[in-house]
């Protein structure tokens, strides 16, 4: 199964999850939001994938949403879409996603859930004979 990645340039979280990807050979596929806008599809289906909407994927403390003065629990999805795609950069970053998972920003233990289970099985069974020889 291929990730998206949606990424932005000047991200080290970013650049992070991509060698991660590419250390465990898992198939993605990189989108920079900030040079190649999001279509509306794509945001649809990103905010349909988080628990907590647009909390989990905007980021309050960018320049560009300070600078709106925009309470955004009062904005429609499409008015929403339109200022992420003059303003980019208000969204968190990486975005990952699958088919069946989503994960917003880069953390080194989450994101293993994008490691094929039959992969995390087998490291778990290796782990486990590991600590039993101890």
């Amino acid at each position: 199964m291929t990730v998206t990645i949606y990424t932005q340039s000047s991200c080290s979280s970013s650049r992070k999850a991509i060698k991660w990807l590419k250390e465990n050979k898992i198939d993605f596929v990189e989108k920079r939001i900030t040079s190649h806008p999001l279509s509306l599809a794509e945001f649809k289906n990103i905010l349909r994938m988080t628990e907590d909407g647009t909390d989990e994927i905007i980021a309050t403390n960018s320049n560009d949403f300070k600078n709106l003065n925009i309470d955004i629990d009062q904005l429609s999805i499409q008015e929403l879409y339109d200022l992420i795609q003059k303003y980019p950069r208000m969204l968190r970053s990486p975005i990952l996603l699958d088919a069946k998972r989503i994960q917003v920003g880069y953390n080194e233990m989450d994101i293993r859930r994008f490691i094929p289970r039959k992969v995390r099985a087998y490291e778990l069974v290796a782990m486990q004979k590991l600590a039993s020889q101890m």
